[in-house]
Formats: structure tokens, C-alpha cells, sequence
């Protein structure tokens, strides 16, 4: 096994924001607890990073963000209430986190998702790691960051996940610049943040989950600010094309950007009118409301 294919074990989770874009709501719930449907936002990206055989998940996390970590402890007064009225316990058992399983440290100041990165950077070591952005949830099957691990054993180095938008919409994200494409791999020639519509070098965005090697963090290190006077994930990423492998997987499934109230309005919706307890009364009420 060469030393570029160890395996994706560790998961970094940028769970520091503010979440502003949904105050009140996140006044005191961080926003990666609110539920779309009956889960919350973080536990469908954990349970992505599990399905990819991924053991210990890294929670950049910021102050009053302690409820994430809660949510994966042992309830034990719920628990045990539930037992005694002979209540199915099997609903919590996503929610259970092993012990050593999931580390938590902190972003004190917002200063971009390169830094936050940065801030894992004693916990993930020299070993090749994913980050998902719980904001993007990615609907498939298998999951997202599953088909990355799956090409990630093929080409190794460097993956981000990406999907095709119309060209118009190019501007709000980070886009590559594409090489040979095999399949759902795409060549990464290079990383575009934000490109006008007329210079985007193609319609392809990067969209929030990453396989990266750790030399991005000593990247990082020495990251000067880029974009909003952040530190950025994209300029590091960028600096490490040519060096090592870059690839593209194209994501075959479905993403809702929760980052935004309509957004999450759609994959609540989209989720609750796929689910067998509950879909058909669902799509009756959006008729009635559609009327």
C-alpha cells in the first residue's frame, strides 16, 4: 500500500458559524442541530462519513456550540424514561457516538474555513482526511463522501466533490478549472473562487466535501488572507495542484444548500415526501397549499 493511499479514517466538521442567516432560530441552537424533517443538519453528515467507513469525527467547533457534542452523547434521562414506558430506543442509536469517536476543538475567532481546517490540523496528523460542510446536504446512494472514498482508492492524492449548476449561477461558488475526464472523474487543473459569469472555466462547483492529504495544513499555516479577509480553503487547495494528484468526482445524487431558508425549506420537503410514513400526506398538504 503506497504511503499516498492510507486510509480516509478522519473527518473534519466546520461547525463554528454563526449562523445568522437563520436568527432568531439559531439565537441559542446551533444551526447544525436545526432538523430537516426529524434529524438535524450535523447527523446526516456524520452518518455520511460513517457510511464511508470513516471512524473518528472532528468537530471544529465555536462558544455556544457545546450542543453538538451533547447530541451525540448517551441521553441517559431520556433513556431511561423511554425504556420504562416501553418506548423503541432503536431511533437514538444514529446518535450514539462510540467512545474516542468524535473530538472537538476550537475556532475562537471566525476567521475563515481554511483556519478552521487549520485548527484540526494536531488531530488529523499526517494522515489523508475528509471534510464535509454540514450545510450542504448531500442526498444519495451511496452517499457523497462514499463515492469520493471509493475514488479516492483508485487515483488517490487530493478529491473535491462537484456538480454541474447552470452557467448563470457560476458566480456564488468555487469552481474548477477541468482536465481529462473519465467518467466521474474530472482532472482539477485549477480552483476558481467566485469567477464572473464570462470568465468561469467551466460550470462544475465545488461542493462541500473534500478528500485532502495533510500537506494542506502546513498550506495553510502560512495562508495569507484571501476572499472577505478570510483565510481560505480554496487558495490552499489551489497551491497544491501539480504537486500531488487533484481530482474531481462528479456527485451523483442530490444537494440542498441549507445554507439558505429556501433551501432548507426545499430538502425538508424534498425528504418528508420521500419518506414512507409520512410522504402521501405530505404531498396532499403542498397540494392544498399550492390549491
Amino acid at each position: 500500500m503506497s504511503t499516498n493511499r492510507k486510509p480516509i479514517r478522519k473527518a473534519v466538521f466546520p461547525v463554528a458559524g454563526l449562523g445568522t442567516r437563520f436568527l432568531p432560530a439559531t439565537k441559542a441552537i446551533p444551526k447544525e442541530l436545526l432538523p430537516v424533517v426529524d434529524r438535524p443538519l450535523i447527523q446526516y453528515a456524520v452518518d455520511e462519513a460513517r457510511e464511508a467507513g470513516i471512524e473518528q469525527m472532528i468537530f471544529v467547533t465555536g462558544r455556544g456550540k457545546t450542543a453538538i457534542v451533547e447530541h451525540f452523547d448517551i441521553a441517559f434521562e431520556l433513556e431511561t424514561t423511554m425504556k420504562e414506558r416501553g418506548k423503541d430506543l432503536s431511533v437514538l442509536d444514529p446518535t450514539r457516538a462510540t467512545p474516542g469517536d468524535i473530538i472537538t476543538v476550537r475556532q475562537q475567532v471566525p476567521m475563515g474555513l481554511g483556519h478552521a481546517i487549520w485548527c484540526a490540523r494536531a488531530i488529523v496528523g499526517d494522515e489523508p482526511f475528509a471534510i464535509l460542510l454540514p450545510d450542504e446536504l448531500m442526498v444519495g446512494q451511496p452517499g457523497c463522501m462514499a463515492q469520493m472514498v471509493e475514488a479516492y482508492n483508485e487515483v488517490g492524492g487530493n478529491l473535491v466533490s462537484v456538480l454541474e449548476v447552470p452557467h448563470e449561477e457560476v458566480s456564488s461558488y468555487g469552481v474548477i478549472d477541468p482536465g481529462a475526464v473519465d467518467g466521474a472523474l474530472t482532472e482539477v487543473k485549477g480552483l476558481v473562487e467566485k469567477p464572473p459569469v464570462d470568465k468561469a472555466p467551466s460550470n462544475k462547483i465545488v461542493s462541500g466535501r473534500y478528500i485532502l492529504q495533510p500537506e494542506v495544513m502546513r498550506t495553510l499555516e502560512t495562508q495569507e488572507k484571501g476572499a472577505g479577509g478570510e483565510i481560505q480553503l480554496t487558495d490552499a487547495m489551489a497551491k497544491m495542484i501539480g504537486d500531488q494528484p487533484f481530482h474531481a468526482v462528479t456527485f451523483e445524487g442530490r444537494r440542498f444548500d441549507c445554507g439558505s431558508k429556501t433551501g432548507f425549506v426545499e430538502a425538508t420537503l424534498a425528504l418528508a415526501l420521500e419518506r414512507e410514513d409520512m410522504g402521501a400526506e405530505v404531498r396532499e398538504i403542498a397540494r392544498r397549499l399550492l390549491g
